[in-house]
């Protein structure tokens, strides 16, 4: 068996916030080259946790107090922040969740998308200016001379979603972790991004962890996907073996729960609080 490009075995964290309350329950997943994998659960249930300590970005009251991350072998946990912050944007990289905020007010676009092209590959100004333009270009935006030399307020919501994920793309990274980037977009918008980013991901080759709430975002993006609840891992596999043949009865529960574009006339079931008091006993959760 090949070595996978990320491997992430027993990974357990605890909030010191909260008295040592586990946030991570032994999480394992792997995610190989060119795979698109969700982690999907309701508000709380660990997947932007695991998201945030793959990045090294985990607030400084959540402690990791077990496990590995391995990318390409290398367990990220264990390198320095130098060695970290080499391998963060270059290698492995963020689609955020919020345009609105990820983007600097007061710089321009083309700084925004150049400087990292410019620092770590060391190309010239003229040389990442040309890169950034077939950047935009590849996420589809018109006019793309314009939008360099416009400032973030001067765009809209999905097209600052746009310069996301083209500057997420930017270096060719190996994995792109998206953590739930059509959140803060309209429905009408979100269709739109989400085939943009699959079209990225494809065209690039690149790994992607796709951080989500949402099963029919799922249904749309992911090859794989791992389910969680109260961070630990409840169900993973295949994703259209998982949506069309779930084994827990929490996976089936979440699936009845949401609106499902075959069955336009079902009615919507809630999650029986019996499943979700077998979930916490099962866990040891008062």
């Amino acid at each position: 068996m090949t070595e996978p490009l990320l491997s992430i075995t027993g990974l357990s964290a605890v909030s010191d916030r909260e008295n040592g309350a586990p946030i991570l329950r032994d999480v394992s997943l792997r995610l190989e080259r060119g795979e698109v994998r969700g982690l999907v659960g309701e508000s709380g249930a660990g997947k932007s946790t695991i998201a945030k300590a793959l990045l090294g970005i985990l607030p400084r009251t959540v402690r990791v107090t077990g496990g590995a991350i391995r990318f390409e072998g290398q367990d990220l946990l264990t390198l320095k922040p130098k060695q970290l912050s080499d391998i963060m944007g270059s290698e492995i990289s963020l689609i955020p969740q919020d345009p609105q905020t990820a983007l600097n007010p007061g710089r321009r676009i083309e700084a925004q998308l150049t400087d990292g092209l410019r620092m770590r590959r060391g190309l010239s100004r003229q040389a990442a200016h040309d890169k950034a333009l077939k950047l935009l270009e590849e996420v589809h935006i018109r006019d793309p001379e314009r939008v360099l030399k416009a400032y973030p307020h001067e765009l809209s919501g999905g097209m600052r979603q746009r310069v996301l994920i083209a500057a997420a793309f930017a270096l060719e990274p190996k994995l792109v972790v998206a953590d739930e980037p059509t959140t803060a977009l309209d429905v009408t918008v979100q269709k739109q991004i989400l085939r943009l980013i699959r079209g990225m991901q494809k065209t690039h080759g690149t790994g992607m962890i796709f951080v989500t709430h949402d099963l029919g975002v799922v249904a749309q993006i992911c090859d794989t996907v791992t389910l969680l609840y109260a961070g630990k891992v409840i169900e993973e596999g295949p994703t259209a073996q998982v949506l069309a043949a779930p084994k827990h009865a929490y996976t089936k529960a979440l699936l009845a729960a949401g609106p499902r574009y075959d069955r336009p006339t079902a009615g919507l079931e809630p999650v029986p609080q019996a499943i979700f008091d077998q979930l916490r006993a099962e866990m040891g959760i008062m």
